[in-house]
């Protein structure tokens, strides 16, 4: 019989991750946490051994002394991290004031669930032991939400695995997988967290190729295929924005853009510039482009030719990382006419290879750029500091 997917669905989308939301007072009888204990014991296994151990703590002694450690491992300086950023409005504001409120209040939580499995990881790379348990530890953290009950994934205890094995007695051979706090919820109404759409991160047949429209069959035009490239920067979004405001700058990369000016004195939403191009199939042509967004320090985008029905839609964001920025270019052909929908018009039997190789050249100078980006920002940044360009 199938599932109520609507449901099922709400469980998937609103499991999150729960600090200040968890009940401190109420408590939390065994047989819940077994109950759900016995449905992630039904998660895949590798070669079907049920070496997976489950250690549930609610000692208050027991509780406070783990709490020390927890703290000892990171959850100190997570709270002066967010000392340092209550009130800026920092991006990681929220997330760090989470996570302080956990470090100083894990001694509180009705019981503390430690996911663990017999052996110990080889260090080659491999997922190895983890395999076996990540996905137990995650069906827990489900069954607990579709009981009323939250919990959070933590790690951090790991920083003192040795100290936290002494004090609870895992012998060696054991590997401590992931701490999870279990509290009842306050309150029922968790919603969606904000993610890309699955069309942004997903590719087809080839890493960084999109489709907005994917059909059943191989990609064609209508299908709006696209490129996506990546590039982490050890750098704020703010050191990077000159970089990817300058709409000459590609042209030192790309081995098709020959540069571009500016055709309007505006700089946001509507401004316009020109852009030269040549390729070796398609010849020389200039082409009006529409900025369609403009975010300072965050995105900057652009329609090719007709900015309602553009020959194609070009997109460079920031986004911040702990530490870093990633740089993401992304690109989508059409849905209006160009140069490729006249090559597919002329040799419409051969679309679909027409257009993955206008995917492949295209994304060939996407990387050059992003990574020439990265190379100005980060040799930059070593020259302020004195370092060796």
């Amino acid at each position: 019989m199938p599932f109520d997917v609507t449901e099922t669905d709400r469980l998937l989308s609103t499991t999150r991750a729960v600090r200040r939301r968890l009940d401190l007072e109420r408590p939390v009888p065994a047989g819940v946490i077994l109950d759900c204990i016995d449905v992630a014991e039904q998660a895949p296994t590798g070669g079907n051994q049920s070496s997976r151990r489950w250690l549930v703590v609610r000692d208050p002694e027991t509780k406070a002394a783990l709490a020390e450690l927890y703290r000892s491992a990171g959850g100190n300086w997570i709270s002066e991290a967010y000392a340092g950023v209550a009130g800026t409005g920092h991006h990681n504001e929220g997330a760090l004031r989470s996570a302080d409120h956990l470090a100083r209040h894990l001694q509180d939580v009705p019981a503390i669930v430690l996911a663990t499995i017999y052996g110990e990881h080889d260090g080659s790379g491999r997922p190895g032991l983890f395999d076996s348990v990540i996905q137990a530890a995650w069906s827990f953290c489900l069954a607990l939400r579709s009981r009323g009950l939250g919990s959070a994934w933590t790690t951090l205890h790991m920083n003192e695995a040795d100290r936290v094995a002494e004090l609870l007695g895992i012998p060696d051979g054991v590997t401590q997988i992931v701490l999870l706090p279990v509290a009842w919820t306050v309150g029922d109404d968790f919603s969606p967290a904000p993610r890309r759409p699955a069309r942004d991160i997903t590719w087809f047949d080839h890493w960084g190729r999109t489709l907005e429209r994917p059909g059943d069959g191989a990609p064609v035009h209508a299908d709006g295929a696209g490129v996506t490239v990546e590039v982490d920067v050890d750098a704020p979004a703010a050191d990077i924005w000159p970089y990817v405001a300058d709409i000459e700058l590609p042209a030192r990369f790309s081995d098709e853009f020959r540069g571009a000016e500016w055709t309007s004195d505006e700089r946001g939403v509507g401004a316009t510039f020109l852009g030269r191009n040549r390729n070796e199939r398609m010849g020389d042509w200039e082409v009006t482009c529409h900025v369609v967004d403009h975010e300072v320090d965050r995105v900057f985008a652009w329609n090719s030719a007709d900015p309602e029905m553009p020959a194609a839609q070009w997109r460079l964001e920031l986004i911040p990382l702990a530490g870093a920025t990633r740089l993401r270019f992304s690109m989508v052909l059409g849905p209006g006419p160009s140069g490729l929908t006249a090559a597919i018009a002329a040799m419409p039997d051969k679309e679909s290879k027409i257009v993955a190789n206008r995917q492949k050249g295209q994304a060939a100078n996407m990387r050059r750029c992003v990574e020439g980006i990265k190379a100005l920002v980060e040799g930059a940044d070593h020259d302020q500091q004195g370092d060796p360009a």
